[in-house]
């Protein structure tokens, strides 16, 4: 039937292979049964605009616009000229379509009806349009039958958002009108699992409701359908302050009188079957139009017999000759705007869906956890009423009260009171005795295949008595606390929940608000659901507030959040206000885990490694570990590879309203073991990576702070790179309190660190913090350096100019206070910035000024590194004799005073570059690769970026092309992990000169 409809919608029959798109679901194509290789992601996405926009011309602009939104690539046009030669390769010789340039842009030609998009339109068309009820019925089946998933799910996109908003729409009226027809055609009874759910995703859609009570109604279960409407009707005044509309209201009157209006027609027997005339509709309104009752003064309409939930097995004479034995119904209802979360509820489905069939075996148990608000009942609910059907011999349910404002902990004697009367028991019949009541309770069930929901559990004594013994149950376990005991003994598997997916978040708001709110603003939607952190109570709160004022922008709460933060999160009603949630989860913590909770919201860094939570609480180890330990049990914090501790934004911003409730004094003092912590470290790793730097003369650390040991060069280099922005949040919070000295200091221990990595932006930061604290100290030495350090920062951020001013205060200050070390130092970085800034006389004027003053200081090791410079300050002005000079002076003086690798390999690379200038292009690459070799084993990935680079030149002049294609993309590698933009771009220009296209995509997978 399938295919006799596909060829009599698109006008035509399957001759041959034929290319198919997809839009509704994943991009995808497909010739002949075959899956077409339309490229990545964005490249999709662009081909997603094309089918979208079929056989019209779109713009370039409006093609960047639409699959990159805000943030194009670096060279968008390029990006997108790449993309489209790959479409119009990957489409090239398939028969009906054709990616062409055109004068209005870009022209995808295709058969639209070979686009599941347009094929979807049209056949709803035909379907509004059909004659008769069964032919557009099969209509309406194809139609939705297209559907896959998310349309473009690959893009996000404001134009990707609308479109998905606006097919959503699209989608909803052709499932509504399709039900409509299935009532008509009295196919209600099957129609009600669509209808249930669909009411789930949309409960305020009047039109829906309608259909759902109509089926119910229409099934003998009339007090559920006057339930749905009690329930609409109350969320519509809850969130939008208004009454259900005249149609539903005339609907539940009918439903109230049984009216004989609503009894359903007499079902379409086959397909075969002739067809009948369609009952007069109009799609506006599902409610049937309403009917006079035919009866007579002494006669009353016949009013069906309601069935409840429960239920739901059909009536034999059979079953009234014995007890009816109670089948316990218990879950609550689903939650309304459940969202996402498909990879936990596939894993519940794989623990607990299957379920056994008796032979021994263990329960299966799974347990979620999460933090406060984080979604675990939602989920549990979502997943036991979805899946209610692999468990027909009941569901037992409880809240445990683990953590309530209004309730204590359930007792697990009162738990088993309640699952043994849901079984049947009489009262009198319960016995008294706690392990009798779980024996009784296990025997109930024994062989049955019962769902058993243990919700909001405080611990595993509570757990452990609800459980029953036969492998034919499965249990649902959700709680705050990592159920360890119950993973032991009992094998249970813990699920952890986390926040929702960006997409899921932005879903759940525009379930909440609207679609057409978040679509109108889809910049505030995203400020929304980032402000947030993707935490679902969060952003119900914060639609909340949205819902209720639907004729505000969404702007609005944005601001508020952005101003207030966690504070508009809060509520009177307790289970409304976040804090109140998460405050809940510290009632089982002692006094010193609280304190530790508090501080962690305070430390410095984004994450705490373990010693420096030991530094931060003064704890000793042992017990600042059993304390994360419970943290991290009571999901208030993480933890990540490497030991690290962290909390979600939301949750560390309520940490740190607690630490503001900390004695002064107290919470000052952990700030200062955290930064002393910090510092001390780093100097021990600074000394560890350049041994000839002289060692700062650090205050003693703060009383229980034990630096972290660090045995070699390499795990200092491991320990900066991992600490680094604890380090640079060390030092925000010295400079908060004006801790001027440990400011200076932190700046000054990364110094060798910056050099080698880069970390541009960073390092002039925290040199602009470390000259405001120099301004507060005494000792000059302090401005003279941070001018200079700032300087050098201004430099490699390619800014000459900013840091001369820097470097010419700094020789100032130098000349001053007769600092002439000082002075050398800093005409070596005026060197650098003449040089950067094209000024290369001037640059060797400075060096040579540097030389000077280091031989008549009488310091060699000076005088090498001031060789070095003048060697490569000779080599760019082209005096290459010159050069190979100094270069000769700094590795003699070097390799005689101090043999430091960092000065030696600075020197090769200058050597290298005058030999491929002079033509020796094999000795060029030798000094290249020997100055690499130094490079690398101190982690001076900066400079070996550049000497990689140049590495190239001389391979590409020898003719080994493949070689230099090698080094160049090591380089553009770091270049692009150092936000070096400019010189990547150089380095791609030089790939696509050798054809190189493979390289020439960046991290986030678009083609620059």
């Amino acid at each position: 039937m399938r295919e006799t409809w596909n060829a009599l919608v698109t006008g035509c029959a399957d001759t041959g292979p034929v290319l198919r798109f997809r839009l509704l679901g994943g991009v995808e194509g497909h010739l002949g049964g075959a899956r077409v290789d339309l490229g990545h992601p964005r490249q999709r996405g662009v081909l997603a605009v094309l089918l979208v926009e079929a056989n019209r011309p779109v713009p370039a602009a409006r093609l960047l616009d639409r699959v990159w939104g805000e943030r194009p690539p670096a060279r968008g046009r390029d990006t997108l000229y790449n993309y489209l030669s790959r479409l119009r390769a990957a489409l090239s010789g398939v028969e009906g379509v054709a990616l062409a340039r055109r004068s209005g842009g870009y022209l995808l030609t295709v058969d639209e009806q070979g686009v599941d998009l347009h094929r979807f339109r049209r056949l709803l068309a035909l379907a509004r349009s059909a004659g008769d009820d069964r032919r557009a019925a099969e209509l309406f089946d194809l139609a939705l039958g297209l559907w896959r998933g998310e349309p473009v799910p690959d893009l996000d996109t404001p134009w990707a958002c609308d479109l998905r908003a606006a097919l959503g729409a699209e989608l909803l009226a052709a499932e509504s009108d399709h039900a409509d027809l299935a009532l008509r055609r009295g196919r209600h009874g099957a129609l009600l699992p669509a209808l249930s759910a669909r009411a789930a995703r949309h409960p305020l859609d009047e039109r829906v409701a309608g259909q759902l009570m109509l089926a119910l109604y229409r099934d003998g279960r009339q007090a559920d359908a006057l339930e749905h409407y009690r329930r609409v009707r109350t969320r519509l005044a809850d969130d939008l302050g208004a009454d259900p509309g005249p149609a539903l209201q005339r609907l539940h009157r009918q439903i109230l009188t049984a009216d004989p209006a609503l009894h359903p027609p007499t079902p379409h027997p086959t397909a075969d079957t002739a067809p009948h005339a369609p009952t007069p509709h109009t799609p506006a309104d599902t409610t049937p139009r309403t009917q006079a009752p035919h009866t007579s003064p002494d006669t009353t309409p016949h009013t069906p017999t309601p069935r409840t939930p429960a239920d739901t097995t059909p009536h034999t004479p059979a079953d009234s000759a014995r007890p009816a034995t109670p089948v316990p119904r218990q879950l609550p209802a689903a939650p309304p705007w459940f969202t996402g979360r498909a990879d936990e509820l596939a894993a519940l489905t794989a623990a607990l869906g299957t379920a056994p069939t008796g032979d021994a075996g263990t329960v299966p148990i799974t347990a979620i956890g999460g933090a406060g608000g984080i979604g675990k009942t939602a989920l549990a609910l979502h997943w036991a009423h979805r899946n209610a059907h692999r468990f027909p011999d009941g569901h037992l349910f409880v809240d445990l009260h683990g953590f309530s404002p209004t309730h204590r902990p359930v007792p697990p004697d009162d738990a088993l009171r309640g699952f043994l009367a849901a079984l049947g028991v009489a009262p009198d019949r319960v016995p008294d005795d706690p392990a009798a009541k779980a024996a009784l309770y296990r025997s109930l069930v024994a062989g049955k295949r019962v769902l058993v929901v243990l919700d909001n559990a405080a611990g595993v004594d509570q757990v452990e008595p609800l459980l029953p013994g036969s492998p034919t149950c499965a249990v649902l376990v959700t709680g705050r606390h990592r159920l360890a005991a119950l993973i032991d003994r009992y094998a249970a598997r813990h699920l952890r929940l986390d926040v929702l997916t960006r997409a899921e978040a932005h879903a759940l708001l525009a379930a909440r608000v609207g679609a057409a709110r978040v679509a109108a603003e889809p910049d505030a939607a995203a400020e929304l659901v980032d402000r947030c952190g993707r935490h679902p109570l969060a952003l119900s709160i914060t639609a909340r507030h949205a819902s209720t004022r639907p004729g505000a922008p969404l702007a609005e709460p944005a601001a508020e959040l952005r101003l207030l933060g966690l504070h508009l999160l809060d509520h009177d009603d307790p289970t409304a206000s976040l804090p109140t949630v998460l405050s809940w989860s510290l009632r089982r913590l002692t006094p010193e885990q609280r304190r530790v909770f508090a501080l962690l919201g305070i430390a410095p860094g984004p994450d705490t490694g373990l010693p420096a939570a030991i530094a931060l609480t003064g704890l000793p180890p042992a017990r600042a570990h059993r304390a994360l330990t419970t943290l991290e049990d009571a999901s208030l914090i993480d933890r990540h590879a490497g030991g690290r501790h962290t909390m979600h934004d939301l949750i560390r911003d309520y940490a740190t309203t607690l630490a503001d409730d900390l004695d002064p004094a107290a919470r000052v003092a952990a700030l200062r073991r955290a930064v002393d912590f910090y510092l001390h470290t780093a100097h021990a790793a600074q000394q560890l990576l350049d041994p000839h730097t002289e060692p700062l003369a650090l205050d003693p650390p703060a009383p229980g702070v034990h630096p972290q040991r660090l045995p070699d060069a390499p795990a200092a280099l491991a320990w900066l790179d991992s600490e680094y922005p604890h380090l640079s949040a060390a030092q925000h919070t010295a400079f908060t309190h004006r801790w001027h000295r440990q400011v200076w200091q932190l700046a000054r221990t990364l110094s060798t660190f910056h050099a080698r990595r880069g970390h541009r932006p960073d390092e002039q930061a925290l040199w602009e913090a470390a000259l405001d604290a120099a301004t507060h100290l005494p000792d000059p030495a302090t401005r003279i350096h941070a001018h200079r350090s700032l300087g050098r920062a201004h430099i490699r951020r390619g800014r000459p100019a900013e840091a001369i001013g820097h470097l010419d205060r700094s020789l100032a200050l130098a000349r001053a206070h007769d600092a002439r070390a000082d002075q050398a130092l800093t005409h070596r970085v005026l060197a650098e910035a003449r040089s950067r800034g094209g000024d290369n006389r001037r640059a060797l004027h400075h060096a040579r000024r540097a030389l000077d003053i280091c031989r008549a200081l009488g310091d060699p090791v000076g005088q090498a590194a001031a060789h070095a410079d003048a060697g490569w300050v000779a080599a760019l002005l082209g005096d290459h004799g010159t050069a190979r000079e100094h270069c000769r002076s700094a590795l003699a003086l070097n390799r005689d005073h101090r043999d430091d690798p960092e000065v030696e390999a600075h020197v090769l690379d200058t050597l290298g570059y005058v030999d491929h200038h002079t033509g020796r292009h094999a000795q060029a690459v030798d000094h290249y690769r020997q100055a690499l070799t130094l490079y690398r084993p101190l982690g001076s990935t900066y400079y070996a970026a550049d000497t990689l680079d140049r590495l190239g030149h001389p391979h590409l002049a020898l003719g080994r092309r493949h070689e230099a294609r090698a080094v160049w993309r090591q380089a553009l590698e770091l270049y692009r992990r150092q936000g070096r933009e400019a010189d990547a771009d150089r380095v791609l220009r030089q790939l696509r000169d050798l054809g190189d296209t493979a390289s020439t995509t960046d991290p986030d997978g678009a083609t620059r």
